[in-house]
């Protein structure tokens, strides 16, 4: 007898439709991996997200790309808590947790936008050849300021600074030979350009993702990467830390014409990081199979 679930398309980090960052979210109970994999591959977005009961948390979530199952999404997450919400599952101001790869992540939904919790990673300055990967990313040496150094997290995102907006959305990076890098020298495993020159004046930050070691050549609107961006700008001298919480708002997407807003929380102290934005549902369908 064929399966048939439910699944939901919907955009993350955005107020109106076809902007941010598309997910698939279903009820994953009684799918195997194997058949996760497949409906992401079929849904062929950046991630499919999959919840299931949890003898941990709330619920428990997993995150597909088309090829392969990851660690951490923020926009699938951002997705899933909106469908929890259109299934009445949670309701306004209540706190959910995720048992997920990357632990047991707090979440909650506040008057329409939804909050996630993000692990806070170590960050060091990158010591590796920074001229290969100019080249596979199409920077030009004009655009980089030597003194702001290349960040690395601890989830492998290489953070770099470029001088302009302008500069930032001309970029057509060699995902071939990036791909090729992260596969053999095995330093980093995304990329993420970001410039302090933004569209709208009260955000602080505007950037572009580059991931073709996870089959993602560049995410439209990435939670997982806009989070530590706060991190990385502490590291790299943008922003004062003085322990205490801090509040940016960062932009993604505007090159792919998917204007995408993510909100960031971040507080050294008690080492705690949040990111946090809108969704919107696209369309709900039946899968047999």
């Amino acid at each position: 007898m064929a399966k048939k679930i439910n699944i939901f398309q919907i955009d993350a980090f955005a107020n109106q439709p076809f902007a941010g960052n598309p997910a698939g979210v279903t009820f994953g109970e009684d799918l195997d991996k194997n058949e996760m994999q497949l409906i992401a591959k079929e849904m062929n977005l950046a991630e499919t997200a999959f919840l299931s009961k949890s003898d941990k948390a709330d619920y428990h979530l997993r995150w597909f790309t088309p090829t392969v199952e990851v660690e951490l999404c923020g926009h699938a997450t951002i997705a899933s808590l909106h469908f929890l919400n259109e299934n009445n599952f949670i309701k306004d101001e209540q706190e959910i947790s995720f048992e997920t790869l990357s632990g047991t992540l707090k979440c909650r939904f506040e008057n329409g936008k939804y909050f996630m919790q993000i692990p806070v990673y170590s960050m060091e300055e990158f010591k590796g050849c920074k001229e290969e990967i100019l080249d596979c990313l199409g920077i030009d040496r004009h655009d980089v300021d030597d003194k702001i150094p290349f960040v690395l997290a601890g989830n492998k995102y290489l953070y770099i600074n470029i001088e302009s907006l302008k500069a930032l959305h001309s970029l057509k990076p060699d995902f071939k030979a990036l791909n090729h890098i992260n596969n053999t020298k095995k330093e980093f495993e995304a990329a993420a350009i970001y410039t302090l020159e933004t569209v709208d004046k009260d955000n602080f930050a505007h950037s572009r993702f580059f991931a073709p070691f996870y089959g993602i050549d560049e995410d439209p609107v990435t939670g997982s990467m806009n989070g530590p961006l706060v991190q990385a700008l502490i590291k790299a001298g943008h922003i004062k830390d003085n322990g205490e919480w801090l509040n940016y708002s960062f932009e993604q997407g505007d090159v792919l014409g998917r204007k995408g807003r993510v909100g960031v929380r971040y507080n050294s102290g008690q080492k705690d990081l949040y990111i946090s934005g809108n969704a919107v549902t696209i369309f709900k369908a039946e899968m047999a199979f």
